[in-house]
């Protein structure tokens, strides 16, 4: 991970609430649509057992997109994902609505993004992060950029610096080791 500001790692372990954007971050930005118009996601598995991680550790995870589709909502459900915002025109709106349900305020808050939708909700959480392949301006806008690119292992990167933050991450892997997750 690269820290632009100086501050932004010292925030990590404060964070109560990690907010992803989906296409672009979740997935690698790609659209897929069947004959029949249905749409496809790809998940990197990963992401996936990060986000898991987290929520055992008490962080919880909240999507906000622009985008709706049944292929979120079946990869949320699986993951456990309950705060779901989707089909939103200005994701910024989300935050008293994830403040209601988590007690969190947006400075306990990290959101993860691509583009440039993304800006407005950036500037209004604690932390800001954008992966590795985010527009120039988001990029300019992070206190965090990924190694990793969207859809590629981005959102494990966080989640894995969240629990490192909070000192969590070497007993949640031996716990996994050991099959006690």
């Amino acid at each position: 991970m690269q820290f632009p500001t100086s501050t932004a790692k010292g925030m990590l372990a404060s964070i109560k609430v990690l907010i992803l954007d989906v296409d672009g971050v979740l997935t690698d930005g790609q659209i897929i649509y069947h004959d029949d118009g249905h749409e496809i996601k790809i998940f990197h598995v990963r992401d996936g057992l990060g986000l898991r991680l987290l929520q055992h550790a008490g962080i919880d995870v909240a999507i906000a997109t622009g985008r709706s589709t049944p292929a979120l909502q079946h990869r949320c459900k699986n993951l456990g994902v309950k705060l779901i915002f989707d089909g939103l025109r200005q994701k910024s709106t989300v935050l008293k609505h994830i403040s209601k349900a988590t007690g969190a305020t947006p400075r306990e808050m990290l959101f993860m993004g691509d583009d440039l939708p993304d800006l407005r909700l950036m500037a209004r959480v604690g932390v800001a992060v954008a992966v590795a392949d985010a527009h120039a301006k988001v990029l300019q806008a992070a206190d965090i950029v990924t190694v990793a690119s969207g859809g590629r292992g981005a959102v494990r990167e966080v989640c894995e610096a969240l629990l490192k933050a909070r000192g969590v991450w070497e007993t949640l892997v031996d716990n996994l080791a050991h099959e006690r997750l």
